[in-house]
């Protein structure tokens, strides 16, 4: 699956407007911000580990960034009159057995999150994982994210499979 610029466009709008709410509204408090961030690091680990993949976190990535592109090619093309060109840019990760093992425990907790965490942080949660799957594909972004969070991951894969493999 291809990304094209209105879907990074997109994304980038969905960073900017909790940027916005973060410091109008949520007065720059710190610990506001950490829900939407984390989430936008899990959407990105999983658009560069799972996008491609059959499996379930691979058709949720899939679906979330066919939305966006769809979404924001509509909003580039016919709302603005731009074009919405193709900056695909990623592959998929490599990540270690133990490393898909911590994906996992992390969707679970983003899962739990979303079912019993308070209810102001669902929002971010939701947009923060889309905006990370929209922006995680392009370009610069794809080269950056994925070293960290793909060797992040496997690093935390390598002691828990120390621990319990």
């Amino acid at each position: 699956m291809a990304i094209n610029l209105g879907g990074v466009a997109l994304g980038v709008g969905i960073v900017l407007a909790f940027l916005m709410r973060w410091y109008l509204r949520e007065k720059m408090r710190w610990g506001a911000l950490v829900p939407f961030v984390l989430a936008l690091m899990y959407g990105m680990l999983a658009a560069l580990a799972a996008l491609g993949s059959f499996s379930a976190l691979g058709m949720a990535t899939w679906i979330g960034l066919w939305a966006g592109n769809v979404a924001g090619y509509t909003a580039l093309v016919w709302g603005v009159g731009g074009n919405a060109p193709d900056v695909t840019r990623a592959h998929q990760l490599a990540l270690t057995d133990g490393g898909y093992v911590i994906v996992f425990l992390l969707t679970i907790v983003l899962i739990g999150l979303l079912k019993w965490g308070p209810s102001q942080s669902k929002s971010k949660i939701l947009l923060g994982a889309l905006a990370g799957i929209l922006v995680a594909l392009s370009g610069n972004v794809a080269g950056v994210a994925a070293i960290p969070l793909g060797s992040g991951v496997n690093l935390a894969g390598i002691g828990f499979t120390g621990v319990f493999g």
